[in-house]
């Protein structure tokens, strides 16, 4: 016999709007929002234009290192964009593999990978150095 899950209502796009916003830089309005509703942390928002973004996406590219490892540990999913900014050298070495013309891959906002790597500053330097070379390589 076969158990009916108990179906959740999607979350409220203003809500996940909120959250989203806050992930740009609000580290204790993140913090409320997740408390408040957990399964914010998988969620996205479309801003119109094929421009997708996360809580996750929103810290990775303003370079908010402690809400990008936060929601990691709440289990938002890494992405390479979240790995560049974060210094996570074999993570973003491994992803690439699949993503032979990488130079052209956007994240949120059509903000670039170079772009993600810059923001981590001293700790994603390695992530940005090895951008820089394989760019070279490919020109």
């Amino acid at each position: 016999m076969r158990t009916e899950a108990k179906m959740k209502q999607p979350i409220d796009q203003a809500l996940v709007r909120e959250y989203v916003i806050a992930a740009h830089g609000n580290f204790v309005e993140v913090q409320r929002l997740i408390e408040q509703e957990p399964d914010l942390v998988h969620a996205v928002m479309n801003w119109g234009g094929d421009d997708w973004e996360s809580g996750l996406g929103a810290a990775a590219h303003t370079g908010n290192r402690d809400i990008a490892v936060y929601l990691l540990e709440k289990g938002a999913r890494m992405d390479i964009f979240a790995a560049a900014m974060l210094g996570e050298l074999e993570i973003v070495k491994a992803l690439l593999k699949w993503y032979p013309s990488w130079d052209e891959l956007k994240g949120p906002h059509g903000i670039p990978l170079l772009r993600h790597a810059a923001v981590g500053g001293a700790q994603s330097a390695p992530v940005l150095k090895y951008l820089e070379s394989i760019k070279l390589e490919v020109v």
